[in-house]
């Protein structure tokens, strides 16, 4: 075994015990790759002039022009948080079902998935479907176990659903590795990845999970009324909104719908890039907002969004300093090595990787994922002749998954910090919607048309 395999064995069990052991992520992807490197040059096996590359990486994605569109998003999502406008949101579409546990439950998921869409972070949408839907549901008959997966499932669709934080990243990591891969190729001029590819590839397979879940509630939920409770459920939901705020909620809620449509539109017919397009969503919400005008509002929303932006900024430059230092040691050749020979090319290999990412989910958060694994394999899949897009819409598919694969599911810790469900039953139920998620990523795999077959028309 060379001394490159065994420094690369080293660095993936840093990195990983780093992450386990729950220290910073950030640090974990600083320091690690560093140690290696300098054992590396001391024993030969790592040129340390390679670092001089670290600060033209910085300054790439700080000029990155897609990732400007991400703390823009963050800031729609934060303010729709903080007036409480999706909170009003999902108390009138609540208030508009009828006490049937399943006209209720499909109201829950049908709002759900334009607030988690208008949100963009899952936690603010998980610990409000929560409070407001859970003890209607409760009334209404459905199982607790069933209402918990159903929130946490719902409340993290929305990472699937454009404009994502998700697709942004993906859109990012994607068009590198096609770049990096057509060069190796001999084509120095490819047709570009673009955001708006990823938007309109994610439309169809957001539509076939939402699908699938509504399915499996309108199979696992009661249909039966419970007599006499119907106006007092209604009443209990509405009460919270007197009648001049119900009627400027539903507006602001068209508005929201509205804007939620026409940002990823803007983007995937080529009227305005990502940032343009998150700019005047964000000045959209805030005028939204206007009504509800606090300035703690905005002063919290303002903080919060600095707060997330600087650690997903901060994760993607140490993932860099990661990727730098991996390539360095020829990673990148063994990892092309390893796929090549793996029984059914490239489809073998791509599912490979797609069970690789899904096992990472139950342990590393989505954009480690995303920033790590995918520069390392992608560029292979590339050259094998696997699809860019297609290959992107499986990712976002698998790591959708992972927000819901305990222990470290993100959609299971929000959900907790606001229940008193134990911890076995959270997880039992979430495993017939993490079931639905394989069926949805089966579907995508086995019919690559229906991440495809929308960019292909449309850009």
């Amino acid at each position: 075994m060379s001394m490159e395999t065994i420094l690369l064995l080293a660095l993936f069990a840093g990195v990983m015990a780093g992450i386990l052991s729950g220290a910073r992520i950030i640090l974990v992807l600083m320091v690690v790759p560093f140690v290696v490197a300098l054992l590396g040059t001391g024993f030969g096996a790592f040129d340390p002039a390679l670092f001089h590359a670290i600060p033209q990486r910085i300054f790439g994605i700080m000029e990155n022009q897609v990732l400007y569109a991400i703390p823009l998003f963050i800031l729609m999502g934060k303010l729709l948080e903080h007036s409480r406008l999706a909170e009003r949101m999902l108390l009138y579409m609540a208030g508009l079902s009828t006490n049937e546990g399943r006209s209720l439950g499909l109201a829950v998921l049908l709002t759900s998935v334009i607030i988690a869409a208008a949100t963009g972070v899952i936690g603010a949408t998980i610990t409000m479907l929560a409070a407001i839907a859970l003890p209607a549901l409760a009334r209404a008959g459905v199982h607790e176990k069933i209402s918990a997966g159903l929130i946490c499932a719902a409340g993290s669709l929305g990472q699937l659903v454009p404009p994502s934080i998700v697709l942004i990243l993906l859109s990012d990591q994607i068009s590198n590795a096609w770049v990096l891969s057509q060069r190796k190729a001999g084509n120095f001029a490819p047709e570009p990845i673009s955001i708006a590819h990823l938007f309109s590839a994610a439309v169809l397979p957001a539509i076939i999970l939402a699908v699938l879940y509504a399915i499996y509630l309108f199979f696992v939920t009661r249909v039966e009324s419970h007599a006499g409770k119907k106006s007092d459920l209604q009443n209990d939901l509405a009460q919270p909104l007197s009648m001049k705020k119900r009627e400027g909620t539903l507006f602001q809620s068209l508005m929201v719908v509205l804007v939620l449509v026409m940002v990823p539109l803007s983007v995937i017919f080529g009227f305005a890039t990502a940032a343009e397009a998150a700019s005047v969503g964000a000045i959209g919400v805030c005028l939204l907002t206007l009504a509800d005008f606090e300035s703690q509002i905005y002063k919290k929303a303002l903080v919060q969004t600095l707060e997330l932006t600087g650690v997903i900024f901060g994760i993607i430059i140490s993932a860099s300093v990661l990727a730098l230092v991996f390539r360095g040691l020829g990673g990148d050749e063994s990892v092309a090595s390893a796929l090549s020979v793996i029984p059914g090319e490239a489809m073998g290999a791509l599912l490979i990787v797609m069970l690789v990412i899904f096992l990472l989910g139950f342990v590393i958060e989505f954009i480690e994922i995303t920033y790590i694994i995918i520069p390392i394999t992608a560029p292979v899949l590339f050259s094998m002749g696997v699809d860019p897009v297609w290959f992107a819409i499986l990712v976002a598919v698998n790591l959708q998954i992972s927000f819901l694969t305990p222990p470290l599911g993100i959609a299971l810790f929000y959900y907790q910090s606001v229940s008193k469900i134990r911890a076995a039953m959270l997880y039992k139920a979430v495993v017939p919607f993490i079931g639905l998620q394989i069926f949805a990523l089966l579907i995508v795999f086995l019919f690559p048309a229906t991440a495809t077959w929308l960019p292909s028309i449309l850009i």
